[in-house]
């Protein structure tokens, strides 16, 4: 099911801004969301074990059986066949999803717009039409604007910057043609989370 509450509700359930632009900045609120807020809270192993998690699933905005999926299934079965860690190989599905790559290359300020603009066909895989923001890039996959959109006020500035200082060493992008080439598989040891990824793989073990 679609998560429809307000997202700086979420923010203010995880204590940091999940999504980067200013208006999710906690400091103006720390409450906990709820009647009692904070009050409630208890801080047994199993609530610091749901929390990464809940960090974790919130920033790249996924529902629980999304997020399961690749943390259970895909990724467990990825790090066994490639002889890599459970927590890096999961990172490394995340950070796949071509709604996440059209964050990263700049073309959405958050991971909301990035899967509106995927979903709204915005893109073209390798030359084709695409509208699945699931969908796990590999290397070697080219996404490019739609050339009608290429004028359009909304990429007028493309790519526009996020936050980071740099573009990911996995993504080539084409600033001209409006272009992005995947390269390479993300590099784990490059991504900077607020969580323990470990804990996460951990809370659906302890399941």
């Amino acid at each position: 099911m679609k998560y429809t509450w307000p997202k700086f509700k979420l923010c203010r359930r995880e204590g940091i801004n999940l999504f980067w632009p200013a208006k999710y900045d906690v400091r103006k609120r720390r409450s906990v969301p709820g009647q009692h807020g904070a009050s409630n809270v208890r801080y047994s192993e199993y609530w610091k074990l749901l929390r990464n998690k809940q960090v974790l699933k919130r920033m790249y905005l996924l529902t629980e059986k999304q997020f399961k999926k690749i943390v259970v299934k895909l990724s467990s079965r990825y790090a066994k066949n490639k002889w890599m860690a459970h927590d890096k190989a999961m990172l490394q599905f995340l950070e796949r999803r071509l709604d996440v790559i059209m964050l990263r290359a700049w073309f959405a300020n958050t991971i909301m717009q990035a899967r509106q603009i995927v979903v709204h066909g915005h893109f073209q895989l390798n030359g084709k039409k695409h509208n699945v923001p699931s969908y796990y890039v590999k290397p070697g996959d080219v996404i490019t604007l739609k050339k009608k959109l290429q004028t359009s006020s909304l990429y007028s500035l493309a790519p526009v910057s996020t936050g980071s200082t740099s573009m990911p060493s996995w993504l080539k992008v084409n600033k001209k043609t409006f272009e992005v080439e995947v390269v390479d598989l993300p590099d784990v040891e490059k991504i900077s989370t607020p969580v323990d990824l470990l804990k996460v793989v951990e809370f659906y073990a302890r399941a």
